[in-house]
């Protein structure tokens, strides 16, 4: 069968494959520990939840303007503002279907075909596939493990080209926990400025932040003058544990928006109607959503020194990038090869079939030695699926 050469090399996601696998081995009786999902093991909390009800018990369930509920975008902008210390203009902001389809919305409106795009890696796996359907190409730029794999403009000035038009970073970073102190994103953000080169910070899983109090710095934390043209991407999914509820966002110049805004009109329309409700709930009723997020927060910390302590008791030696945020334990498992598994998608497969622990391979992510393993679970199944694995070495 024939496909179009815009979908001819596209690959389903990575992340959802070997978790949908879990799932069908859990299904057929297996015992399966799944630590490959990008997804809180949370429930929504009760008030967020309780306000999608009601907007559908109210008839809220009709068309809504594509950018989003008025009301909505303001909550966001306010958001923004009190992140920023200035004010952010409701007409900057882009509600969408997930985080997922405000990358796409920016990738596609800003990049095509002779378009290059830098991309920090280890990176989630959607950016490189998303720039292959604008027509662009991905370009990986990885940083030093000693750093964390952050990258840096000495590591971008390796890359960049006359066809460079834009870079994407993730903080906190998926796969690998990493996250940009304010310091390391100026200096990454007049690099761009200087370039001309769009900057595209997703920035989904800044609440999920370990090193200290509120969330991880972001590119609006800069001063003013300090950006060029940039795109922030962020959304409910993580923070507020609505990852079903496919709530996302991007923040841009409004002349940008207006382009995003009429790209998302002739794909999806706008997100779903009880679902922006549930979040202006969430942007909204601030003591609440504070409470709901010092308690997850609370509770991916003691997960994170969990991770980390066992790593250090049953795998010494693994390397692996200690997270300042999200919920991912990015390690090496190259010292592990032997002469018939000779990369972690082997691995990967193989702790599965023997040992019953999903975890996702490197490829994913730009690298097959290394691998993410999600601690979005309890601090039970963490400690149980350690002990497999330490038992398969």
């Amino acid at each position: 069968m024939r496909f179009s050469a815009n979908v001819e090399k596209l690959k389903p996601s990575a992340t959802i494959a070997v978790s949908t696998l879990a799932k069908k081995l859990a299904a057929d009786g297996r015992d399966i520990i799944n630590l490959s999902a990008g997804e809180p093991d949370f429930d929504t909390p009760a008030f967020i939840a309780e306000a999608g009800k009601a907007a559908i018990s109210e008839g809220r369930t009709r068309y809504t303007p594509t950018a989003g509920i008025p009301e909505l975008r303001v909550a966001i902008a306010e958001r923004l503002s009190d992140r920023s210390g200035r004010a952010m203009d409701p007409d900057g902001v882009v509600v969408t279907t997930g985080a997922k389809q405000a990358l796409f919305n920016a990738i596609f409106t800003l990049f095509g075909p002779g378009d290059e795009v830098l991309v920090a890696a280890p990176y989630w796996t959607t950016y490189p596939d998303l720039i292959k359907i604008a027509r662009a190409e991905p370009i990986e730029v990885f940083g030093r493990q000693s750093n964390d794999f952050k990258v840096t403009p000495a590591d971008l000035d390796q890359s960049v080209t006359d066809a460079t038009r834009g870079l994407i970073i993730n903080t906190p970073c998926n796969p690998t926990g990493a996250v940009y102190s304010e310091d390391e994103l100026c200096e990454l953000a007049k690099w761009c400025r200087e370039r001309g080169v769009w900057l595209l910070s997703d920035e989904i899983y800044r609440h999920i932040y370990h090193e200290g109090e509120g969330a991880a710095p972001g590119i609006l934390s800069l001063a003013p003058g300090t950006l060029g043209p940039h795109v922030l991407i962020d959304g409910a999914s993580k923070s507020f544990a609505m990852t079903g509820w496919r709530i996302g966002f991007t923040y841009a110049d409004t002349e940008v928006t207006k382009k995003f805004s009429a790209l998302q009109s002739q794909i999806t329309s706008n997100a779903a109607t009880p679902s922006q409700f549930a979040a202006l709930s969430a942007f909204t009723e601030k003591d609440s959503v504070g409470s709901a997020l010092a308690s997850m927060g609370q509770a991916f910390a003691r997960r994170r020194e969990l991770v980390c302590r066992l790593m250090d008791e049953l795998l010494p030696g693994v390397p692996f990038i200690r997270p300042s945020g999200a919920f991912y334990l990015f390690f090496c498992v190259e010292d592990l090869f032997d002469e018939e598994i000779t990369s972690a998608t082997q691995w990967c497969s193989q702790l599965l079939q023997e040992k019953g622990v999903a975890l996702v391979p490197g490829a994913a992510f730009g690298d097959d030695r290394w691998v993410r393993m999600s601690f979005a679970s309890s601090d039970e199944v963490i400690e149980e699926a350690f002990m497999r694995i330490s038992s398969a070495q």
